[in-house]
């Protein structure tokens, strides 16, 4: 029977708790949420860090601190952001890398518009050397593609060798300057990729349960979590990110499928442990 990864995505880098005062912060707060994600059917948590005002940090010993927590308490696979602070130097959005060596962590191929108000930058230099950092750290890339030409980035890098194949993508839509969240969109996206790749995908906002949907239809993996979604329906914030977690393994369950456990999200994306 098909395995469906879910990913918990808890934090992120812009959710405060004047959005919702359930969005965890400090190392503490992640780890258990985590926790409680895990057990509700995760596999895979996507990490991002706060500073002690809450803002999104890329401070290594943060990220320290919030993994050993949660390794404290599970096995759950520990896939990394390398882009929390947009401010954040290039040594600085890999130290945590080196130090932490993690299964996963994100490698966010190319530049866009960010939220229509500044710039997210991964310039070819930066991206030329966060794959190789990830190949000699053994660490799987998840690719995210906010757009179309961010696969084409991907498939470059392959030719060059930053990038080995078979790569894990993972599919954003809905971020404002980036593919708005469209079935139409999301199946576009998923015939580009090459047939060898896994790939996952989720839509911030209220395309969330549609993406989720057609995710599942299409053969992929989901990603829920309150980086992408504060509220849980309409009107409804979310209590936590188990929430989101239960809601998306009943859903894989009710479509014939089985939740992944961590154990075979290593196995369906080859990962070393």
């Amino acid at each position: 029977m098909r395995k469906v990864i879910i990913t918990v995505a808890p934090t992120g880098a812009w959710p405060t708790k004047k959005d919702n005062p359930n969005v965890p912060l400090t190392p503490k707060e992640i780890a258990e949420d985590v926790y409680e994600s895990y057990k509700a059917g995760a596999a895979i948590a996507h990490i991002h860090v706060r500073d002690d005002e809450g803002k999104g940090t890329m401070n290594k010993e943060k990220f320290e601190e919030t993994v050993a927590l949660i390794k404290e308490k599970c096995d759950i696979i520990i896939n990394l952001t390398t882009s929390g602070d947009l401010n954040a130097t290039d040594e600085e959005r890999q130290a945590h890398l080196k130090s932490i060596r993690p299964e996963m962590a994100s490698y966010d191929c190319g530049s866009m518009n960010w939220m229509h108000k500044s710039v997210f930058l991964n310039a070819p230099d930066f991206l030329e050397k966060l794959g190789k950092t990830m190949q000699e750290y053994h660490i799987k890339p998840e690719i995210e593609i906010f757009d179309a030409g961010m696969i084409y980035n991907a498939l470059y890098y392959v030719k060059k060798g930053v990038l080995k194949e078979p790569l894990h993508y993972q599919f954003v839509l809905g971020a404002p300057g980036g593919i708005a969240a469209t079935v139409e969109n999301l199946v576009f996206l998923k015939n580009l990729i090459p047939p060898n790749s896994t790939w996952s995908a989720f839509g911030i906002g209220k395309a969330h349960i549609p993406i989720m949907l057609a995710t599942l239809a299409l053969g992929g993996h989901i990603r829920v979590g309150m980086e992408d979604n504060v509220m849980f329906a309409k009107g409804q914030l979310a209590e936590s990110n188990a929430q989101f977690v239960v809601r998306a393994a009943n859903i894989i369950r009710e479509c014939g499928y089985e939740v992944a456990t961590p154990e075979e999200a290593r196995e369906i994306l080859g990962l070393r442990k």
